[in-house]
């Protein structure tokens, strides 16, 4: 699906973040009792951001944790959402960013959620247990697997800057987030179904990966209200190919506008992305 997109030189990633307290006035829904009802709000507002963005997306990347804050009915929203795109963006893969890994057997347990209830075609994972722990995301070959490498939000370099011992160079050592770049590359990907999240916070960072990954998917959060720079971020992580990009935006698309042409906005915010993106290409 990814392939199909980029061939059409579609790049972005609309994140769907959509926070409850941000969506307009002019989208909010009503519920059985004539009160404002949160997920025939979120369910409404999302649809239509999807509605006006399908021709200019790579994919929709709804992050977990605005809709698990509803409980019961923001888990709801959240799969009202992904059939909604399913049918309106049939073509458009949706990647569920909920960072999740645990041992082997509690993650059997997040693949059924994810996979097979939601029926999301890929999912963001932290790779701190390790290949064995991931296996039973690894293992769905037909599904994505995007595995966090070097993240956009400030504290990154606590851990993922980190030294530590190279097997690769004798007596040398590289950052943690090298090392699971190689890893997930040439170890863990071989049903061809891995990617790495990389932020585009760090553009140097990401052209280090881009080198050592050759032309794996990077998903690449950062860009809009997190203050990433574009051009860097289009040129360091480009594969030889032009492609390899997923370069998301949520808030700067999604609540572009407060009023009642936030969807148009929001078409016209990602028309702009999308035509840079080609630029820089």
């Amino acid at each position: 699906m990814l392939e199909n997109q980029w061939s059409q030189s579609n790049f972005v990633c609309v994140g769907l973040d959509s926070e409850f307290s941000k969506i307009p006035e002019s989208a909010r829904k009503s519920g059985n009792e004539c009160e404002v009802s949160i997920p025939n709000t979120v369910v409404a507002f999302n649809h239509a951001i999807v509605e006006a963005t399908k021709d200019l997306v790579c994919a929709y990347k709804p992050n977990a944790a605005f809709y698990e804050a509803h409980g019961t009915d923001g888990i709801a929203a959240l799969h009202r959402t992904i059939v909604d795109i399913h049918i309106i963006a049939p073509d458009v893969p949706v990647i569920l960013d909920a960072k999740r890994a645990d041992i082997g057997n509690t993650n059997n347990g997040y693949v059924e959620m994810a996979f097979d209830y939601l029926k999301v075609d890929a999912i963001t994972v932290h790779p701190y247990l390790g290949a064995e722990a991931l296996q039973p995301f690894l293992n769905r070959a037909e599904k994505g697997i995007f595995v966090l490498c070097r993240t956009s939000n400030p504290g990154a370099s606590e851990f993922q800057d980190l030294q530590i011992a190279s097997e690769h160079f004798l007596g040398a050592s590289e950052a943690l987030y090298k090392v699971i770049a190689r890893n997930v590359t040439r170890k863990w990907n071989k049903n061809g179904n891995c990617g790495l999240v990389v932020g585009a916070t760090y553009p140097d960072e990401l052209r280090e990966v881009r080198g050592l990954v050759d032309d794996l998917p990077l998903l690449i959060p950062g860009i809009g209200a997190q203050g990433g720079d574009l051009e860097k971020t289009v040129r360091a992580s480009k594969d030889k190919q032009r492609r390899g990009m997923i370069i998301n935006s949520s808030r700067g698309i999604i609540f572009a506008s407060d009023g009642p042409d936030f969807a148009e906005v929001a078409r016209r915010e990602t028309e702009k992305l999308h035509d840079l993106i080609n630029q820089y290409r």
